[in-house]
């Protein structure tokens, strides 16, 4: 495993994250995006945005998101996808850990946004850790030669379900709908051990000791189950996405990470944006806001100065 040094390390990719890079590597600061999947992201799954400034004409999320990711990068800041799967926060370096790389860093961004989710499902939280993951990236060497499958029918869990089969036997990808919001001409829609079930609900997971089996049930509420040792969750909500920081950072009882008004979070140096904080109104205007709020103090701290520099055309 290999370590880099940045002066500010961003995690998320959304228009928090995004626009804090672009702040960050204009002030010169060594800056680097870790980002779980450009199409995983709140803003990736709107169709249409016509009211964010600046714009002659509306846009797809997909498309901004473009937009603000050529800006950061062509101002110099780096841009990397990859799955976060734990920090180190305190003390003046702080870490960030993918499954290959740390990512050292003065100052930290934390721009996950609020696309996490509370166990819905019967059985999800009893077997979380015991066959249930939120983390392909993370688990799948676990279920070399097993049968697992994906819930979900975003291009990420299809993405997360191909990364599946270099491991498992067999990977059966689940979806609540009869359409996938992927093309049928997909390359992973095509590897071998992937099997796709559309329209079909998990009803519940179930085993002893670990993960057994699944109920499931159709559109004509025909009921089956299915075999197999491990579940990877992939359906959207609404909870903010902090299960990589562990209890390194104080958050509210909603579970945001608690800032002040210069983002700053409980540990000096850790900065939050978007809508990973508490923030009252969540729009794509006020989350790039606050990514340009905590890249100037990302800079003021590891500076040293009381004030913000102003950031105009150079």
């Amino acid at each position: 495993m290999t370590d880099t040094t940045y002066d500010v390390v961003i995690i998320g990719g959304g228009p928090a994250g995004l626009s804090a890079a672009q702040y960050a590597a204009r002030s010169n600061l060594k800056t680097v995006v870790i980002d779980k999947s450009p199409t995983a992201g709140a803003l990736a799954y709107t169709n249409k945005i016509e009211n964010y400034p600046g714009l002659p004409q509306a846009l797809s999320g997909p498309e901004l998101l473009d937009i603000f990711r050529t800006q950061a990068v062509n101002f110099g800041a780096e841009y990397v996808e990859k799955q976060v799967v734990g920090v180190k926060l305190e003390g003046d370096m702080k870490e960030v850990f993918t499954m290959d790389q740390v990512y050292k860093g003065k100052t930290v961004i934390i721009s996950t946004g609020c696309m996490g989710r509370k166990a819905t499902i019967k059985g999800e939280a009893q077997f979380l850790g015991k066959g249930v993951s939120y983390c392909a990236v993370c688990d799948a060497a676990f279920y070399k030669g097993m049968t697992v499958c994906v819930i979900g029918d975003s291009e990420e869990a299809v993405k997360e379900a191909g990364l599946l089969t270099r491991f498992a036997e067999t990977v059966y990808l689940i979806s609540p709908s009869k359409n996938l919001k992927v093309g049928n001409d997909h390359p992973t829609l095509a590897i071998k051990n992937l099997k796709v079930l559309k329209g079909q609900s998990v009803t519940s997971i179930e085993g002893n000791e670990v993960v057994e089996r699944i109920q499931m049930v159709d559109s004509e509420h025909n009921e089956n189950a299915l075999e197999l040792s491990g579940v990877f969750v992939y359906l959207h909500g609404s909870k903010p996405i902090i299960d990589f920081l562990g209890n390194t950072i104080e958050v509210s009882e909603e579970e945001c990470i608690v800032t002040n008004k210069m983002m700053q979070t409980s540990i000096p140096g850790v900065f939050a944006a978007g809508d990973v904080t508490c923030a009252e109104v969540r729009q794509v205007v006020i989350a790039a806001s606050n990514g340009c709020i905590a890249a100037l103090s990302a800079e003021m701290y590891i500076h040293h100065r009381r004030r913000h520099k102003y950031d105009w055309a150079k």
